[in-house]
């Protein structure tokens, strides 16, 4: 018998995997809508997925940010099922030979800082910002930019009095190291807001 999930979701290929999980294209069986279905293995040493699955909720609603379709904890796994998605900012940057002309760069980072803004003011840094983690759409929206992978994200001040968490020192490094921000690198609390420009402007350059 076929694999599913939530006796509703039919689990297909292995599309994509990452340091916290795994990815697997999925399909409605009672509409044939595809979608994308995480694993992860429920006793993995620190476990993301249930806080992740918490985020998105925070952030249903945000432009750019992918639907939520069910969260649940299916035999040694937990499942975030959720919108699929085309490819990653990355993928592109791979496919133009790693240089985007300046009005693609602009077109992507007025979204891509749409974003962000918006998931600062639901008072969360995303804390691993990369290329990876900016998803193009598909069909309708393919020429709308998404943000994905919440695992690290963190809340960096108070939701009600907007009062900034005060960020600490001599901190491990959180996130990728290749597109991490100096104060990181340094040891410090991630509570400053924009390291986006750099990445647009290696995007534009061609820097590697």
């Amino acid at each position: 018998m076929e694999p599913r999930v939530a006796n509703k979701f039919r689990l297909g290929r292995k599309i994509g995997a990452g340091s916290f999980g795994e990815i697997y294209l999925g399909t409605n069986v009672q509409t044939n809508e595809e979608v994308a279905i995480k694993l992860e293995n429920v006793n993995t040493r620190h476990p993301q997925l249930l806080y992740e699955s918490k985020l998105y909720r925070i952030l249903q609603g945000g432009t750019g940010i992918p639907n939520i379709k069910w969260f649940g904890v299916e035999g040694e796994y937990n499942v975030l099922v959720m919108d699929l998605l085309g490819p990653s900012l990355e993928d592109l940057f791979n496919f133009c030979s790693r240089k985007l002309s300046l009005k693609t760069v602009l077109m992507l980072a007025d979204q891509m800082i749409n974003r962000v803004e918006f998931i600062h003011s639901k008072s969360f840094l995303h804390r691993d910002l990369k290329p990876d983690n900016f998803l193009m759409g598909l069909g309708r929206r393919a020429n709308q930019v998404y943000c994905i992978d919440f695992g690290l994200a963190k809340k960096y001040r108070d939701s009600t009095t907007h009062q900034h968490i005060p960020y600490r020192e001599n901190k491990n490094l959180t996130g990728t190291a290749r597109y991490a921000s100096m104060n990181t690198h340094l040891g410090i609390g991630m509570y400053g807001h924009f390291i986006l420009p750099w990445h647009l402007f290696n995007m534009w350059q061609g820097f590697t």
